[in-house]
């Protein structure tokens, strides 16, 4: 008999988590989307999408079709719930039974907390994840797989009071709050002023085109950072504040909050706040080189065209055909 707190060894492994922060890639190499879809069963995945958040309508749906398809996904079943009334139907729970991955897309966090979160379709979620289905979202599908999740609030380096408000989340990462598109916007402010708020919790502020991947093994979970970005992830627990005293959207104090920039293979376990590998040691593939050449070039290009800021298009063709010709 196990004993309270420790993991069933007969229990069902929990799906992952791939929680990204938005605007990934589509068209290219699809790094994060592959990975969701590598942990979902790559060519025999059946993911059901969730684009509640979506203001798109139909196109929404088309997108994630034809890329799911292009990454040999077997089927995509489109389950798009507007009201909680429809949250609570028979019919789209039924939908997720099937289902080896759940993918939320982005746009209103908001509403999709509120048409989702407390009905029989957030609960099937959760039940899916628990049975192994591996959940994925991007933007406001990140946010809401939290425990607790920013609503809304602008952007800014500077914590201040009430720069945003905290909604419910699914509570498939518990624990942690999710900020997403974090770098790109600019919302380390805010993600400091929730921790200061909440110190019991860990902060997740994830960059566009860049997933954190979280399993579970043994009881603890580990996150794990894919995608061109960072994921900084804010830790409290022994920081010194002023937020239960700090007057309206004055800046408030955060000292002593432990922060970790986690580049693309770098991991970190949510449970002991503490780095488990940096991922330094990853050579650069082929594709990656060859970006890396390719930027090469536009940096090249940058330059060139910014010295000859003053000449005309016509005379940079005849400047750079004398200098090819005498380079022959």
């Amino acid at each position: 008999m196990s004993n309270p707190g420790e993991a069933d060894p007969e229990a069902p492994r929990r799906g992952d988590l791939v929680v990204i922060g938005g605007a990934e890639d589509k068209l290219h190499r699809r790094t994060v989307l592959r990975e969701f879809v590598s942990r979902s069963g790559g060519s025999d995945a059946r993911i059901a999408l969730i684009p509640t958040a979506s203001s798109l309508g139909d196109e929404v749906v088309e997108v994630y079709d034809a890329v799911f398809a292009k990454l040999g996904v077997a089927e995509v079943i489109p389950v798009r719930p507007g009201s909680r009334d429809d949250a609570s139907s028979p019919a789209y729970v039924d939908l997720l039974e099937q289902a080896t991955g759940i993918f939320m897309t982005g746009g209103n966090q908001l509403k999709l907390s509120a048409v989702v979160c407390g009905t029989p379709l957030g609960e099937a979620i959760k039940v899916a994840h628990l049975r192994g289905v591996t959940v994925g979202g991007t933007s406001a599908g990140a946010s809401i797989q939290s425990s607790h999740m920013v609503a809304f609030g602008p952007g800014g380096a500077t914590p201040k009071q009430r720069m945003t408000q905290v909604a419910a989340g699914l509570g498939l990462l518990e624990g942690v709050v999710v900020d997403q598109h974090f770098d790109q916007r600019n919302r380390y402010g805010r993600l400091l002023m929730i921790v200061s708020q909440s110190p019991q919790l860990l902060g997740i502020g994830i960059d566009e085109d860049t997933a954190a991947v979280v399993t579970h093994s043994a009881g603890s979970r580990t996150l794990t950072v894919a995608g061109r970005g960072s994921v900084t992830v804010l830790d409290p627990a022994r920081m010194v504040t002023n937020a239960y005293e700090a007057p309206g959207r004055r800046p408030i104090l955060a000292s002593g909050v432990v922060l970790h920039a986690l580049p693309s293979g770098s991991s970190f376990d949510l449970d002991a706040r503490l780095l488990v590998t940096d991922g330094a040691d990853r050579g650069a593939g082929a594709e990656e080189a060859a970006e890396h050449v390719e930027a090469r070039g536009d940096l090249r290009r940058l330059v060139r065209d910014v010295a000859a800021a003053d000449t005309s298009p016509s005379a940079l063709r005849r400047r750079l055909a004398r200098r090819s010709k005498g380079a022959s």
